[in-house]
């Protein structure tokens, strides 16, 4: 293995690799050090048949991301315990394949039928409960947010039943107690029979695959189940899977999102004046166009690159060593990972002011009132934004033409959700920023250092919320 990939990198301080380092440092900052010392590609032994490459040049993590198809075994592992046998969630690229497909078709029809009339309606719905829950007038951000996440996913999958479902609240919370655990007992190379809490967290997981088959009945009564959600096939495992998935990911974006506003109250008052402004351009009552909201849609993807998913995207060959066109080869075996943060944060993709939030990046500023009309001035890269914005229109980039972009992932695996996550998510904050103004809490509490090495993320200490009606 050792000769059929050369790449520098940190010398292995023991024969058990450099696991017991990464133990005491975090693993984004070795690799920041790693890159910083051995350039784009480096490896790492992290035991002494377990190699981990890292990649940091854009075009080279492209490329990998479209050769190199699987996940690590530990990953489907997880899941089928948690939620039973899944064709979306298996480490090996074919058996996903053709599930993945169908589930791109269903998502983009689903789209088009009902982005613009199911979030009115779980807005409603979501914040009649936060409100409910809101005794000392605030709302803790963390827990707001996945519950949007949760009721945006079962309105799109399940349709309007779902917002009547009078077990989904046990269900939300049930889900991610089962999640949170489901790696620790999947780390166990035989299963734990002697343990206990084994046994505790798979009444949990049968409870929940009750619960599933319970929404699937009351649900389908009203909606036509295809593709993916084909109960015959697997039985709940695919659901369960893009709950729990969509929730976590999406979820950390409308978080993120949220924070962002209340810490730029000027981009959220810009954001709810391009809001009414679509809606008086709209011929049909509510239905917000979020195609003529780009300040709202920029606003999403740089919410997304300043604060990733994860800290790595990984991917394997779980059969064959691949090569790259740089001469490159990685093993069959060898985890391949792409630092989030390091590289959506890199000055070389984004510019001086990549350690900065701003949409404007993702923007295409065009004057309506100058001298020379036809002229187009980008402002993507700058931290500036138009001083006048009567004055100009945007035209949105497309994000995904700067490789370093890379939140829902690329390549044979990138996430087949991300039109709907990002169609979603704006319909969601259409209609929600109408309504309410997000404010944050008078106790809450913020650390301005950076959590590590090129971040511009804050650690919200005490991140509590408050949504003021418009019309109070």
């Amino acid at each position: 293995m050792e000769s059929g990939f050369q790449n520098p990198g940190p010398p292995s301080p023991s024969f058990y690799g450099h696991f017991s380092s990464l133990s005491n440092q975090n693993l984004t900052e070795v690799l920041s050090d790693s890159h910083g010392e051995y350039g784009s590609v480096v490896k790492l032994w992290l035991s002494p048949k377990q190699l981990l490459v890292s990649i940091k040049e854009p075009e080279v993590i492209r490329e990998m991301l479209w050769k190199f198809k699987d996940k690590l075994p530990l990953t489907g592992k997880a899941f089928d315990l948690a939620f039973g046998q899944s064709t979306l969630f298996a480490s090996s690229f074919d058996k996903v394949e053709k599930r993945r497909e169908s589930l791109t078709s269903e998502l983009n029809v689903k789209l088009l039928d009902r982005e613009n009339l199911i979030p009115t309606k779980a807005v409603e719905c979501i914040m009649t409960e936060l409100h409910q829950n809101m005794p000392k007038g605030h709302v803790d951000c963390k827990m707001a947010s996945q519950h949007m996440a949760f009721t945006l996913l079962g309105t799109t999958i399940f349709g309007d039943t779902f917002l009547a479902w009078s077990k989904a609240s046990i269900y939300e919370e049930l889900l991610m107690t089962v999640a949170k655990d489901a790696c620790f007992w999947a780390s166990y190379c035989v299963t734990p029979f002697w343990e206990r809490g084994f046994w505790r967290y798979r009444r949990l997981c049968t409870k929940l695959k009750c619960l599933t088959q319970d929404l699937v009945q009351q649900c389908s009564k009203n909606y036509k189940f295809n593709g993916h959600l084909n109960v015959r096939d697997e039985p709940y495992g695919n659901i369960m899977g893009m709950l729990f998935h969509g929730c976590l990911t999406t979820g950390g974006l409308i978080s993120n999102m949220l924070m962002r506003l209340v810490t730029h109250p000027e981009i959220q008052h810009k954001i709810y004046t391009e809001i009414i402004m679509a809606r008086e351009g709209s011929k049909v009552k509510d239905q917000p166009i979020t195609e003529k909201m780009p300040l709202l849609l920029a606003t999403i993807y740089e919410s997304a690159r300043v604060m990733p998913a994860g800290p790595l995207l990984q991917r394997c060959s779980l059969q064959h060593d691949l090569r790259l066109k740089s001469g490159i080869i990685v093993p069959a075996g060898a985890i391949v990972v792409v630092p989030m943060q390091l590289v959506q944060m890199d000055d070389s993709s984004w510019g001086n002011d990549a350690g900065k939030f701003n949409p404007y990046r993702f923007l295409f500023e065009t004057e309506k009132i100058s001298a020379s009309p036809n002229k187009d001035t980008p402002i993507a890269g700058h931290a500036e934004e138009p001083k006048d914005q009567r004055k100009s229109s945007f035209v949105l980039n497309d994000p995904n033409e700067n490789a370093a972009f890379l939140p829902f992932g690329s390549g044979t695996r990138a996430c087949v959700c991300q039109k709907f996550v990002i169609q979603g998510i704006a319909s969601l904050f259409a209609s929600l920023l109408e309504q309410y103004e997000v404010r944050l809490g008078t106790g809450s509490k913020t650390n301005s250092k950076p959590t590590s090495t090129n971040s511009i993320s804050q650690d919200f200490l005490s991140s509590e919320l408050v949504f003021v009606g418009r019309t109070s």
